[in-house]
């Protein structure tokens, strides 16, 4: 019912700048939380970024200062600007969002495919 599809990620050398991007589609009727997670191999999958529907925003520790996360509601698009790459960055980033598919029901969450992001030189 609800797809989300990301897209900018690649390969990039240490100290350079990714721009990840990530639109929703489906039945949507209102979308709340969204965010970014990352994984790196043999690691947990990790909160990156979040923001709310009003535009709090919310960091992990190691990104802080480096990352900023923006949404556009009327598109239902998600964005996460990534400056100062360095190869501890490198995961493969997953989009989610808080959906919610009528005007009565609770919102559901739901995740993109995820983008592989490299930072290497």
């Amino acid at each position: 019912q609800v797809q989300l599809v990301e897209s900018g990620g690649g390969l990039v050398q240490p100290g350079g700048s990714l721009r990840l991007s990530c639109a929703a589609s489906g039945s949507i009727f209102s979308i709340y939380f969204m965010a970014w997670y990352r994984q790196a191999p043999g690691n947990q999958r990790e909160l990156v970024a979040s923001i709310t529907r009003g535009g709090s925003t919310n960091y992990a520790d190691s990104v802080k200062g480096r990352f900023t996360i923006s949404r556009d509601n009327a598109k239902n698009t998600v964005s996460l600007q990534m400056n100062s790459l360095n190869p501890e960055d490198t995961a493969v980033y997953y989009c989610f969002a808080d959906v919610q598919t009528a005007p009565i029901g609770s919102p559901f969450g739901s995740w993109g495919q995820g983008t592989q992001v490299t930072v290497s030189s």
